[in-house]
């Protein structure tokens, strides 16, 4: 339970929304120029907050020159919103883009605060010349970690055959466990 001393200092140091242009300058002006950014959420798939935190990110990249927006979602599915945002890939809008975020909770991410965001951010990085300037957009799950090994060994298959063999002994930890990420957890 929060004491009066504790309420006390939340409310001096919250900062009130009046939904316009200006309300993240204070809070932009307080990050400075850190080069790391966490925004936590108290609930998922709250509209407002979706909204707000894609306004946040935008600033953060606009004005402070972020270049890579990390999400709680699965790498091989953020991957391919990754190659759409960066100008690749097949994809020809964004909702075709969020379309392998199909594991539960779908609704995370293939929304429309979201395919708002990833339709902005690819318009963004339209204005970009050098693709190794581009922003990024990434997922860091444990839940796609079996998906997410497969894509990674697939890949190292192809371009680094020892590098492959090195990769499946690191992951051998992870075989007691099986696909139930649960019980890893």
């Amino acid at each position: 339970m929060l004491s009066h001393s504790d309420i006390g200092q939340i409310n001096r140091a919250a900062l009130p929304l009046a939904f316009s242009g200006d309300d993240y300058g204070p809070l932009l002006e307080w990050i400075g120029d850190r080069k790391i950014v966490l925004i936590g959420e108290a609930s998922h798939g709250t509209h407002d907050f979706y909204r707000e935190r894609a306004l946040i990110t935008r600033r953060l990249i606009e004005e402070k020159g972020f270049r890579a927006v990390a999400i709680e979602g699965d790498w091989p599915d953020a991957h391919r919103v990754n190659r759409f945002v960066r100008g690749m890939g097949n994809d020809g809008n964004a909702r075709d883009a969020l379309g392998d975020f199909a594991r539960f909770p779908a609704w995370m991410w293939r929304n429309m605060d979201v395919l708002a965001f990833v339709d902005w951010l690819r318009s963004f990085n339209h204005d970009i010349s050098d693709p190794q300037k581009r922003v990024t957009f990434h997922g860091l799950d444990l839940y796609s970690l079996h998906t997410s090994a497969r894509a990674v060994l697939d890949h190292l298959d192809k371009t680094d055959p020892e590098g492959a063999k090195r990769a499946r002994h690191r992951y051998a930890c992870f075989d007691h466990f099986g696909e139930d990420m649960q019980a890893y957890g």
